[in-house]
């Protein structure tokens, strides 16, 4: 017989008053996680309150209720092992809403247009490599100011540089689209210093670079991906010792930056060896021009329909994740056999994630031991 969830004894607890929800609270961490069954929970005063998620194919407001006579409201949901789910709290006092991040819950991830609450699910674990190890040695960033013409402005980038960097070796390179916020909200530097110290990946330079216009230059702009190949480029490989070959080159991007990066290559199919490609807006329409995402997606359903009408080969390997709570993972998928009919070798992850910064983050062991792989992967796979 299935336990029974700590919500529904509490419910059954006589009295039931505000000393019994203060124990509760005392004894459970928020969301309160059994099994695959996640109770959401608020305290306060209020009219009305909902959990707001954003896992496609499901009701994205989801209601609460009150627990009797107390402050205490709540919602369950069955979230599968392995999720990790991004939330805030709507609540209605009177005629005034209000949303925000769940007091409760001490877990938050931040992104560039705010924070949210995170719902760790049974079976989630935050990767141990995203965290400093005293053991690993750090990396060095150092700025790199590039005046472009095609872009008509000065672009700022950052390299890494490993911790052991000499001048007489050379390195593969991985290119960065939104480089400062994977360097922010995705702790890409902590990443790239344990991967190198654990040999799980090689010695590599990265290149952050930053958008302007971003919805303009990444959505299959002509002059983002001339930046990219015949000035950027150009430019690290003066500076830097690099190997210099398509092999040792790898462009990477989430979101429009999967597609800056995609449709940089489509361009200069002989550049670049390999891509990563995160939660890629890939969206694209079978029957007529009308797809639902505004204006900003014009020139990317474009360049995606006409790509996958006559899909061609623009790296020798891909690295392509996606999150199937995001609303692109139809897109992502269908993707998948497009590029293999290419000709390109494909690695495909899912996970039970969201359109965020942390799970691009929680994807980068894989697709850097892949893409770039370090002694130990070359031992032991």
């Amino acid at each position: 017989m299935a336990k029974q969830l700590a919500i529904h004894r509490l419910r059954a607890r006589k009295p039931l008053d505000e000393s019994a929800v203060d124990r509760f609270l005392q004894h459970h961490q928020v969301p309160v996680v059994e099994g695959e069954m996640c109770t959401f929970l608020f305290r306060g005063n209020a009219d009305e309150v909902w959990v707001r998620h954003r896992i496609v194919g499901q009701p994205q407001r989801v209601p609460m209720r009150r627990l009797g006579d107390t402050s205490l409201w709540f919602v369950v949901l069955e979230l599968p092992a392995g999720s990790r789910v991004e939330y805030q709290l709507e609540i209605r006092r009177g005629d005034h809403h209000e949303q925000g991040n769940d007091p409760l819950n001490p877990h938050v991830a931040n992104s560039p247009v705010g924070s949210s609450s995170v719902c760790q699910a049974t079976g989630y674990v935050v990767p141990d490599w995203v965290h400093p190890d005293p053991d690993a040695r750090s990396g060095e960033i150092v700025d790199l100011t590039v005046q472009s013409k095609a872009l008509r402005r000065q672009s700022e980038c950052r390299v890494y540089l490993p911790a052991r960097f000499r001048s007489t070796h050379r390195y593969p390179l991985l290119i960065v689209h939104d480089g400062d916020d994977y360097l922010h909200y995705a702790a890409m530097k902590t990443v790239l210093d344990n991967l190198i110290h654990r040999l799980d990946m090689a010695e590599t330079v990265v290149v952050f670079t930053n958008p302007g216009d971003r919805n303009r230059e990444y959505a299959n702009s002509v002059q983002h991906a001339r930046f990219i190949t015949k000035e950027l480029l150009p430019t690290v490989e003066e500076q830097f010792p690099l190997l210099a070959t398509p092999s040792g080159r790898c462009l990477m991007g989430a979101s429009f930056g999967a597609v800056a990066g995609l449709s940089t290559a489509y361009r200069h199919p002989d550049v670049f060896g390999s891509l990563i490609l995160q939660s890629g807006s890939f969206v694209f329409t079978d029957i007529g021009t009308e797809h639902g995402g505004g204006p900003a997606f014009d020139p990317v359903v474009r360049f995606m329909n006409r790509y996958r009408t006559a899909p061609r080969k623009v790296a020798g390997r891909l690295f392509v994740s996606c999150g199937t709570y995001e609303d692109l993972i139809v897109y992502d998928r269908s993707m998948v056999p497009v590029f293999e009919r290419a000709g390109m070798r494909v690695r495909y992850v899912e996970a039970r994630d969201g359109h965020s910064w942390e799970d691009w983050r929680d994807r980068l062991r894989d697709a850097l031991s892949w893409i770039y792989p370090g002694p130990h992967k070359y031992v032991y796979e």
